[in-house]
Formats: structure tokens, sequence, C-alpha cells
């Protein structure tokens, strides 16, 4: 087992007076967790995906909730989105049966916020469990054998199963999307045209690093815009895709509406084209190590609970920065590069407005931008 770093996070706040709702893809080992950190605890586990739980959960009252919880203190609820009212009865739960801890997991933000986050408002710990990071990696098998690893995690990904099952890589994340980013979202939505998704998925996976164009996608697959961007929410709120807004504020030419769109794991965008060739036959290397980077460090910044916010900058005339943090009123500039021969400079408007630290990511550094 992987160990991980949200597993100390979430034990501290144990017995706080709220709920803790835990979400992330299915397969990133969320259920895991939960049982490890309750491990030497008696609780009581509910399966939201047994119809006879989400049934009796549902229509339960408060007395009836008191019933079902008996003398537990800890209750975890797995895949809480597919229980009607979910929402009000963890907030009765919470209210009223005081010594009890209730921890929720959850597959879908666009279920699982939609019915927990009115009746939970200040009642909950919400925490995102993504595939294994960086850190993680390294502190399970060693620097030496994740430094060996890295060009394989780059094509293959970071989901566990993945790291688990060495030779079967192909196979399992051939499962794995196949499952998730069809039948989930799929049935998310109540969306039946399978291939509109899968142009869609195409169209973002060839286009890491640069900035998207809803309207070219739309053309390209033969939608409207609009059904575009309700796809691409839907992959957001899934955890396939996640945006990356431009950064705009003195310079008057600077880009200021567009976004930038990478997968959470790398292995899901190359299975999602069938490409694993190596990278020194690639193409796509700068791009793949950039998006590779980048998810890391959305992991980092989530555990660690930062407040830098993430954004690129482009201007009309094609001067760029492929990413930028934000925190308070500092600004920091990165540029990724897989080779560690290769140089980079940032634009001189951009050093002149914001006066940013500068770093260039390669494959010989990239553990500090991850720290």
């Amino acid at each position: 087992m992987i160990n991980r770093d949200l597993t100390n996070i979430v034990i501290n706040k144990l017995h706080k007076g709220k709920a803790i709702v835990l979400i992330g893809p299915r397969q990133v080992g969320k259920t895991t967790l939960i049982n490890a950190l309750l491990a030497d605890k008696t609780y009581l586990f509910l399966d939201g995906d047994d119809h006879s739980v989400s049934e009796l959960l549902s229509n339960a009252n408060t007395e009836q909730l008191r019933s079902i919880v008996g003398n537990y203190k800890y209750i975890f609820i797995d895949e809480a989105q597919r229980i009607p009212n979910v929402g009000l009865k963890l907030k009765i739960i919470v209210d009223q049966i005081k010594d009890v801890q209730v921890i929720v997991s959850g597959s879908s933000a666009f279920d699982i916020n939609n019915i927990t986050q009115e009746p939970l408002t200040g009642r909950k710990f919400e925490y995102q469990l993504f595939p294994v990071s960086w850190n993680e990696f390294e502190q399970n098998v060693g620097y030496v054998k994740a430094h060996q690893q890295l060009e394989l995690r780059m094509l293959y990904g970071m989901y566990p199963d993945v790291i688990n099952n060495f030779g079967n890589e192909y196979e399992i994340l051939k499962n794995l999307v196949s499952s998730y980013l069809y039948k989930d979202i799929l049935a998310l939505a109540g969306i039946r045209k399978s291939d509109i998704l899968d142009k869609i998925l195409q169209a973002l996976a060839l286009q890491i690093g640069s900035e998207v164009s809803y309207n070219e996608i739309a053309q390209l697959v033969g939608v409207d815009k609009n059904t575009v961007n309700t796809y691409i929410d839907l992959l957001e709120k899934s955890f396939v895709v996640f945006r990356l807004n431009s950064f705009s504020k003195n310079i008057r030419n600077e880009i200021k509406a567009n976004k930038k769109i990478y997968f959470y794991d790398t292995g899901v965008r190359n299975m999602v084209i069938g490409n694993f060739n190596a990278l020194a036959l690639r193409q796509d290397k700068g791009a793949l190590w950039e998006n590779f980077m980048i998810a890391e460090r959305m992991k980092h910044l989530s555990y660690a609970q930062s407040l830098a916010k993430p954004f690129f900058w482009r201007t009309t005339t094609q001067q760029e920065v492929d990413y930028i943090e934000t925190n308070a009123d500092a600004v920091s500039a990165f540029e990724f590069k897989w080779s560690s021969t290769k140089k980079a400079k940032l634009p001189k408007s951009f050093i002149e407005a914001y006066n940013p630290s500068f770093r260039v990511v390669n494959q010989e550094n990239f553990r500090d931008f991850l720290k």
C-alpha cells in the first residue's frame, strides 16, 4: 500500500464536530485511505452503491438515523452521492449525534457538491484525493527507483493500480478509461452520445500545453460551443481534466479570457490518444512534461493547503510563460523543459510589469518544484 499525504491531514480533523468529505475520481485510493485510517477502530461502513443502503438512509428520520448509528463512533459512507438527500441526513448526524465522526467519499464533484453543499455549509472538511503524487511515489519506492521510472510515470501515469501492476499498465488504463471516463460521465449527465465525448477528449489530449478554443473544438466535433463547454465542465467535475486560466493585470495586449486544459493523469491522456511510445520517439514530449509537472504541482498545492493561484501567461504577440503562481503580491514564473540543457528566459515586458521570480523546471531539478 502506498502511504498518502492526505492521511495525516484527515486524522488531524477527526472529532472536530464536522463531517469529513473526501472526493476524487474512482480508483485513486479513497476507500483504501479511509479504511487504513480506521483500521484500529470499530466503524460502520455504508456503501452508497448498495441500493438497500441507499434506500434505508434516504428515507430515515432522526430517530431512525440514531438506530442505524447505534453505538458506533465512526461512520464511513462510500459513494455518498448515490444516496438521495444524503446532505440532509449528514446534517442531522453532525448536529444531533455529536459523538459520531462521519467520513464520506464520493467520485463526482458534480454530484457530491450539489447534494452536500448547502446542508453541510460550515459542517464539513472537504479534501480532494488525486492519483498518487510524485512525493508519495518517491517515498514509497525510494529516490533511485523513482528516478529510474520517471519516463514510465509520464507515459502510464500515477494511478495506484497502474503503479502496482508493472507490465500490465496498458490493460489497467484501458479498463480505467472505459469505466470512469465514459460510463460514469455519461450516466452522470444523462448523455448518450459517447462519440462526442470521445472526440472532445481527443481534441483536448492533442492540445495540452496550448490554448484551447471552444469554437475550434466545436467545429471539429460538429456540435455547438455550448455543448463543448458542457462536456468540458463535466470532465473537470469528474476529475479528468482541469483548466488553467490566463494571467492578466497590467499589460494591454495580454490574453485575458483563454484557457489551457490539462489532464490530471498523463496515463489517461496517453490512453485517450492511444500513444505510449517512448519519449525519444514522441513529438509531444515537451507538452507531456508540462502536463505532468503542472498536474503534480496541483497535487502539491492542494495537499499543502496553499493559497497560491495557478495561471499561464500569453500576449497577442505570442510572448508566453508556461506557468505562473501568485501568492499575495508575489509572482513566480516557470518554464518547463524536458532537456536539462535547454535554456529559457522571460519576456522583458513580463519582467517589467510583475518583477517575478523565475525557474526553468527540467528532469534534473523538478523535485524542488514539487516541494
